[in-house]
């Protein structure tokens, strides 16, 4: 079954001047086709302007369609009934975590949104812990935020969000205030919480490396989507991926420039130790002739 089904999205950002009329008009998403399945793990590239954070507005009801539509587990976002239970299914993290934190305390700012979806109490107690659990954050319950670093603070953000049980989280680019250290930290919780929970995850993020561990990869450019595959099949086309203004990660480079100067090694490369592994076969066979 689709959590995610966006057919022929259009959407247009529009200024209107002092009397109201329309003043200019931009197309940030230009006839989009997307699904996403239950489960799966989804990330979105794309430089700046691309259109990937007005999708995953769009994906849980914060912006509406121009034109076209999207569904989020079968409910139109379009149908102002079912918005409360579309973002009771789909939950938000925003990049930055000090404007989603609002408790003096972890477990209180954790509460905070079930007990806004009216949870009995003993019940919401069971879900801060469950969730703190989760993250890694359980040992900083009774912590002020502020006391937090970055990575910590973002962890603490995601269990706010999980404590509501959404069976799919979108993060829009959680990590692009983290350093290397606070992107890991984010990147494994996200993963565990796909892998082991079996929540849908869609990562909306420009760190290459950070996609390189989804199911599928799509990549977004002047509001369209122009990739759509596996990391391995994404990544594999070097080129294109530069031509639209971005990177692949550093393995991936150094694979690719090797291959160019003539190395027998596969294309797609995701890790460091598959292209160790590929170095020793292309060596072995080198040798052996």
């Amino acid at each position: 079954m689709s959590m995610i089904k966006i057919k022929d999205l259009i959407y247009n950002y529009i200024k209107h001047d002092e009397e109201g009329n329309v003043a200019e008009e931009n197309r940030a998403l230009d006839d989009v086709d997307l699904k996403i399945n239950e489960g799966e793990f989804v990330a979105i590239l794309g430089r700046n302007g691309s259109g990937k954070s007005t999708l995953a507005k769009h994906m849980n009801g914060l912006l509406l369609p121009s034109e076209g539509a999207i569904w989020i587990s079968g409910m139109d976002t379009a149908d102002e009934d079912k918005l409360w239970k579309i973002r009771q299914t789909a939950g938000m993290v925003f990049q930055n975590p000090d404007n989603q934190i609002i408790g003096s305390v972890v477990e209180e700012d954790v509460g905070f949104g079930p007990e806004n979806l009216g949870v009995p109490t003993e019940e919401i107690w069971q879900r801060v812990e469950k969730s703190l659990e989760e993250v890694g954050m359980i040992a900083y319950r009774k912590s002020s935020p502020n006391r937090l670093s970055g990575g910590q603070k973002q962890r603490v953000a995601i269990a706010g969000v999980m404590a509501m049980k959404p069976r799919c989280i979108i993060l829009d680019e959680p990590t692009a205030m983290l350093d290397p250290n606070g992107r890991s930290e984010v990147i494994r919780t996200v993963r565990e919480l796909n892998q082991l929970e079996g929540i849908t995850v869609v990562l909306i993020t420009h760190y290459m490396e950070e996609a390189a561990h989804a199911d599928r990869v799509v990549v977004m450019k002047h509001g369209c989507k122009m990739l759509e595959g596996s990391p391995r099949e994404v990544f594999a086309q070097v080129e294109v991926i530069k031509d639209s203004g971005l990177d692949v990660p550093q393995v991936t480079e150094l694979a690719y420039r090797l291959r160019k100067r003539g190395l027998d090694i596969p294309e797609g490369i995701l890790s460091t130790q598959e292209l160790t592994d590929a170095l020793k076969a292309a060596y072995t066979g080198c040798t052996s002739r």
